[in-house]
């Protein structure tokens, strides 16, 4: 019997991106025949919600986040007894997705050679040759083209055709739902520029309903946005902000017709469920990273010079991303117009799947990264392929191995495991 342990330790984003690597395992299990277990572990409070998004998943619970009245010493007892549970099951492959001390430490209670992803080794942290490529590739965002969720799948041998993990996007029949914010506010337009898509989309999509999503912290915006609009789309809005617990959430976000969302939890949520995606991509969030999975969303992302931005930089730019998006222009647009061109600095993307992960097609606007991108999935599923040696020399793909490539990439294989397969 095969046993594998994914370690997603992250947020709601990144558990519902894990859908990919978790299928993939699953379908190898039954592929193989001789039985086997795909186990996941998360953060406690998403326990229950992985558990019904993968009921084929043995899920296992660490309080890998801090909050707010937690006893220290319970927290260290919860931590050891599941660690204690998890090191008794003999896994032939343990996954880390997330480069966290916690993930790291419960990988390293098995065998270096069944260690994928971040790992610890004597003591120091160590990555998948992968993920190594991955973290060079954040200086130059905007040439490369990797969703998460394929980088995840690809730390296996076998990944899950891509066009096989999320349903193909369709109304579900419950009108509109518009999800306020992300974790980063930055990443999300203030109501006064929100209100006009919103009023726009509610009235070309012929809906009956606007539900407003999000925590009770972003109960004020939810308020701000509904003044902002006129009487006939404020009439029809059900203001749900932190009344929704996870469960709820997903049973409201199921029955959409469509979503309009900045780079959130709720977006991938729609995705994981098929409900159409309209996503505002601005700030630190590139829709060919971390853009809805599946086919047939769309996402407007911002293309100014500066985008994408690093989160963690303060914004010394005045916002200009989300200028765009307050412009007339996509106003008609999203009211149906085919003949309006997209504003300067918004590029229109819609979602697909190929032999290497899911990909965004550019759809209107410009998008002057598209050949470069372009070039680097060529390289990047050559790569993923082993067949790193075949490049020939003068090639774009040559010359991006010579960027990003480095001699210890292949002269020093992963701890506890030998050249084969790393040359």
């Amino acid at each position: 019997m095969t046993r594998y342990l994914v370690l997603q330790l992250a947020r709601l984003g990144d558990l519902l991106q894990t859908r990919r690597l978790l299928a993939g395992l699953d379908a190898q299990i039954e592929a193989d025949g001789a039985g086997g277990e795909v186990h996941l572990a998360v953060d406690a409070s998403l326990a229950a919600l992985a558990g019904r998004l993968y009921p084929h998943v043995h899920v296992h619970a660490l309080p890998a986040h801090a909050g707010p009245g937690r006893d220290p010493a319970a927290v260290a007892l919860a931590v050891r007894q599941a660690c204690g549970e998890l090191a008794a099951i003999p896994f032939d492959k343990v996954f880390c997705l997330n480069f966290s001390p916690l993930g790291m430490a419960v990988s390293a209670l098995f065998p270096p050679e069944a260690q994928r992803g971040y790992r610890q080794f004597s003591g120091q942290p160590d990555k998948d040759r992968l993920l190594r490529l991955v973290f060079r590739l954040t200086r130059e965002r905007r040439a490369a083209g990797l969703n998460l969720a394929d980088i995840w799948a690809h730390l296996d041998d076998v990944p899950l055709a891509a066009a096989l993990v999320n349903p193909p996007a369709a109304p579900r029949g419950s009108g509109l739902g518009v999800a306020l914010a992300g974790r980063m506010a930055r990443r999300s337009l203030p109501p006064e520029i929100l209100a006009p898509i919103v009023r726009t989309a509610f009235r070309a999509s012929g809906a009956k309903r606007v539900t407003l999503l999000g925590t009770a912290a972003q109960a004020s915006e939810a308020r701000a946005l509904v003044k902002q609009l006129d009487p006939a789309t404020a009439s029809a809005c059900q203001d749900l902000t932190g009344q929704t617990g996870l469960g709820e959430l997903c049973q409201v976000v199921a029955s959409l017709d469509r979503l309009l969302t900045p780079d959130t939890g709720a977006m991938h949520l729609a995705a994981f469920f098929g409900v159409p995606v309209t996503a505002f991509f601005l700030s630190s969030a590139w829709c060919h990273e971390t853009g809805p999975y599946g086919v047939g969303h769309e996402v407007w992302q911002s293309v100014v010079p500066c985008a994408p931005c690093l989160e963690s930089v303060p914004c010394d730019k005045g916002h200009v991303c989300r200028l765009p998006f307050a412009d007339p222009a996509l106003l008609r647009l999203l009211g149906g117009s085919a003949k309006a061109e997209p504003p300067a600095g918004l590029a229109l993307f819609r979602t697909d799947c190929d032999a290497l992960g899911a990909v965004c097609r550019l759809e209107r606007g410009e998008d002057a990264s598209e050949a470069g991108r372009r070039a680097f999935r060529a390289f990047a599923a050559r790569h993923l392929a082993g067949q790193d040696a075949a490049l020939a020399e003068g090639t774009a793909e040559a010359a991006l191995a010579e960027r990003f490539f480095l001699e210890t990439d292949w002269t020093l294989p992963p701890p506890g495991r030998d050249a084969a397969g790393e040359e």
